[in-house]
């Protein structure tokens, strides 16, 4: 009988797959303790190793025997705490969570998991290695960045997933569930930029006016014209390539929307945004003979707030019940007029409506498509008064006019000719 036993186990533990589950866990704690042997931590590549291992080989054994050796591993680690609080140096509390861990991680690929233990080990060594560039970055937070990092995690995965997913109103007209995800799509573009825009925009207004521009591009202009105004040398070529940067953003920003929620309607958008793209990067590029002298560090304010979400959601409403309404009784003209007014104010909130609409088959693909090309157009065209209201020079004002006039006749062609095509 006990020769059975010892039979049934040396089956149970083959050696090809034990070598493999001991190379996988010594090399988790290696890879582990070789960035705090390298941080100078007590405790570095041996420990991390023995303390992968140990897991592997407890969980192989049974589950009791797992338990009994965390505890030590536990006891271990509080016997170095107590040796530098002893000795007069810091608790490393980063690197005795960074045990425990690797020892879970050990337990798992004793359990046959490959993928889970590995990547999880790359992604805690990278983490502890970010950390002079993390402790920069958080030292640089405001409390207004942390709010709205919160709040979009607020909108995401409380609010979203408790709203109904049905028309709520007798019309048909509002699904909270769907209008609330369209909202948290765009917020969390605008903050994924407003990210960029903290990172780069030492690098210059260009970044700025581009980065701005994917947030919304009525409010970069709105902040960058002030800093427009003080420039002598050079005003026209900048406030022109601000400007027109700050429009291909917006017209690549509500490509991108449409595309997340409407993708049929992208047939229709595409080539229109696209030209005027390149009319605008053309526009660009005829300054350059001007100069573009770099700005100091522009700064805008933080995407995210309740006030600006709540402002949004409602645009947003407004926009697709007043696009629905036009829809049903003056056809798809109707539609396209309250897109082109909606553009004036917000192009972004207009695209998402106009791809929710098109989801639902309130308008067809081709509709969402031309009512996100009017809503840029109106967007584009909606800065001229911002700037000319700061900067007070005809002389930019209408070469502005030219060039988005221009730049909306390419984009009105091209809708014609691909409409009569």
């Amino acid at each position: 009988m006990l020769y059975h036993r010892r039979v049934e186990q040396t089956i149970a533990f083959p050696a090809v797959d034990i070598s493999i589950k001991l190379a996988i866990s010594i090399g988790i704690g290696m890879l582990v303790g070789l960035e705090r042997e390298w941080s100078q931590k007590d405790l570095g590549s041996r420990t991390f190793a023995i303390a992968a291992m140990a897991g592997t080989l407890s969980v192989l054994a049974s589950p009791s025997v797992s338990y009994i050796t965390f505890a030590g591993v536990l006891l271990i680690v509080a016997m170095a705490a107590v040796r530098n609080l002893r000795e007069g140096k810091a608790i490393e509390s980063t690197t005795s969570a960074a045990v425990i861990v690797t020892f879970v991680l050990g337990v798992l690929v004793g359990q046959g998991h490959h993928y889970t233990p590995v990547a999880a080990a790359v992604v805690m060594t990278m983490l502890l290695s970010l950390k002079p560039a993390l402790t920069h970055f958080t030292g640089g937070l405001k409390v207004t960045e942390i709010r709205s990092a919160v709040l979009l995690g607020l909108l995401a995965f409380v609010i979203y997933p408790v709203l109904p997913d049905r028309p709520v109103d007798p019309w048909n007209m509002i699904n909270p569930r769907e209008a609330w995800l369209t909202v948290v799509v765009i917020a969390t573009l605008g903050f994924t930029n407003y990210v960029l825009l903290k990172l780069y925009s030492s690098r210059g207004l260009y970044y700025t006016a581009v980065l701005g521009g994917m947030v919304n591009s009525t409010a970069a202009i709105a902040e960058l014209a002030g800093f427009l105004a003080l420039q002598k040398d050079n005003a026209m070529a900048i406030a022109i390539t601000i400007d027109l940067l700050t429009v291909v953003a917006m017209f690549v920003r509500n490509l991108v929307i449409l595309a997340i929620f409407a993708r049929s309607a992208v047939f229709t958008a595409a080539a229109p945004l696209l030209v005027m793209t390149v009319a605008a990067v053309g526009c660009i590029w005829l300054q350059r003979k001007h100069g573009q002298n770099q700005i100091g560090d522009v700064k805008l304010a933080s995407p995210l707030s309740l006030q600006k979400v709540l402002t949004f959601g409602l645009l947003f409403l407004v926009i697709e019940v007043l696009g629905s309404i036009g829809q049903r009784y003056l056809g798809r003209y109707g539609f396209l007029l309250v897109s082109v007014i909606g553009g004036l104010v917000s192009s972004a909130s207009t695209t998402g409506a106009a791809a929710t609409l098109a989801v639902h088959g309130e308008i067809t693909p081709e509709t969402a498509g031309l009512a996100t090309v009017l809503t840029s157009m109106a967007s584009a065209l909606s800065n001229l008064p911002l700037l000319h209201h700061e900067i007070r020079q005809w002389t930019i004002t209408r070469k502005l006019v030219l060039f988005s006039s221009a730049i909306v006749a390419a984009g009105l062609a091209t809708m014609l000719l691909f409409k009569v095509g």
